[in-house]
């Protein structure tokens, strides 16, 4: 197996030839720094998004930007010590200012890798700013626990309003086992309390641990196989983009 494309790894005489071999695409791996119960580490979402975008460049030769360790975590409050966020605004100033450097490098095809829920709107905001301003920058904004309707169905097994939950300790325990604290997975279940509601909570005010979902179904073994499933859907979609042009030009 080849080893990722890392952008960080490029030098300046060498991005343009990467992106040239990669159809001018490049995928951005956006996570979080936010507490995960009593079980996880806090850089779950970081570790997820990296990693899936790291082994669909190892196949596909797409080079991978710098994942982002900070995202809009204000939803998960300072109950719990470890949680860092910035606002939406922010989030959405950051990528939309970022992109347009990215534009200039000779980035025609961005695929935002997002493995944190509330991430999505912040950078669906970026999207609409960047595709505005630049017109020949197409951006995709893909939601890792939704790239196949199979791995939906496996995040949203436990809990519709997961976190923590048996799929991304599941995760995890495959992909960083030092960031889980196996004996206390047992003992860290706590159930989805939103159903019925119609108000967004903050995580303070649906869990008594962090966790929606149980941590305890989780096996490393069921780690693996759902990540087998994220990267072979990640690369049908970044494939799929790379060959896309516009309906109408």
């Amino acid at each position: 197996m080849n080893a990722p494309v890392l952008w960080e790894n490029l030098t300046h005489a060498e991005i343009g030839p990467a992106l040239r071999a990669a159809g001018q695409a490049a995928m951005w791996p956006f996570g979080a720094t936010e507490q995960h119960g009593p079980h996880l580490g806090t850089g779950v979402d970081t570790w997820i998004a990296r990693a899936v975008c790291e082994e669909v460049s190892a196949r596909t030769r797409v080079p991978v930007l710098p994942a982002l360790p900070v995202g809009c975590s204000m939803g998960h409050s300072a109950k719990w010590p470890g949680t860092l966020s910035v606002t939406p605004a922010t989030l959405i100033a950051f990528v939309t200012e970022t992109g347009g450097w990215l534009h200039a490098s000779g980035v025609r095809r961005l695929f935002l890798v997002n493995a944190h829920v509330t991430n999505h709107a912040p950078l669906r905001c970026a999207l609409e700013n960047l595709r505005h301003t630049f017109s020949g920058l197409s951006v995709a904004l893909i939601n890792t626990a939704e790239i196949t309707p199979d791995v939906r169905e496996e995040f949203f097994a436990d809990a519709d309003d997961w976190h923590a939950n048996a799929a991304e300790t599941s995760l995890v325990l495959h992909l960083r086992p030092e960031g889980a604290r196996e004996e206390l997975l047992a003992s860290s279940d706590d159930p989805d309390r939103t159903r019925g509601l119609q108000f967004a909570h903050p995580v303070n005010r649906t869990s008594t641990n962090g966790v929606t979902g149980c941590p305890s179904r989780a096996d490393a073994d069921a780690g693996r196989r759902l990540f087998a499933r994220m990267v072979c859907g990640l690369e049908a979609r970044i494939l799929a983009g790379i060959a896309e042009h516009p309906p109408l030009t």
